[in-house]
């Protein structure tokens, strides 16, 4: 008797699994098509995000080499600073105490063209410094664009393949 419930059990579940295999071979098609749409929207998303990346790397190189010369620039227009003021208070301490006035005023004369020009030059590297800061915010947030397009591609791709089946 036993053996008669088992055998009628078998057949009864292999007929149930029978009877289900066409529809999912139906769904399994249709399911084709969107899992190799959605493969595909990664792929491209992923593409997107790697070059992303790409830009925000390059464009941080680039402000972290402007903020480097800006740094030696205007170190070095210090450095020329300096140095005139130390030759400009040379020359009066070398002065005979008569001339002393004339090359104080010469001094203070030197000076401020050293001051004017250590100025000048430390505006122009902070110009060129924001110039490649904002270049550089520019391409990432067009790179961002980018991405944030590929995205919304990608799944208008996936959707349009969901609704062809």
């Amino acid at each position: 008797m036993n053996k008669l419930i088992a055998t009628l059990i078998g057949a009864m579940l292999a007929t149930a699994a029978v009877a289900q295999t066409p529809a999912q071979t139906t769904t399994t098609t249709a399911d084709n098509a969107v899992v190799k749409a959605e493969a595909k929207a990664e792929k491209s998303v992923a593409k997107a995000e790697s070059k992303e990346m790409k830009a925000d790397a390059d464009a941080d190189n680039k402000v972290a080499k402007a903020q480097a010369k800006h740094d030696k620039t205007t170190a070095k227009a210090h450095k020329k600073l300096v140095k005139k003021a130390a030759d400009a208070n040379e020359k009066v301490a070398k002065a005979d105490p008569e001339d002393k006035a004339k090359a104080m005023a010469k001094a203070e004369d030197k000076m401020a063209d050293a001051n004017q020009s250590a100025q000048k030059t430390a505006i122009n590297a902070d110009k060129k410094l924001i110039k490649t800061s904002v270049d550089a915010a520019a391409d990432k947030a067009k790179a961002a664009t980018k991405t944030e397009e590929a995205k919304a591609e990608a799944a208008a791709d996936v959707h349009k393949a969901a609704a062809k089946n």
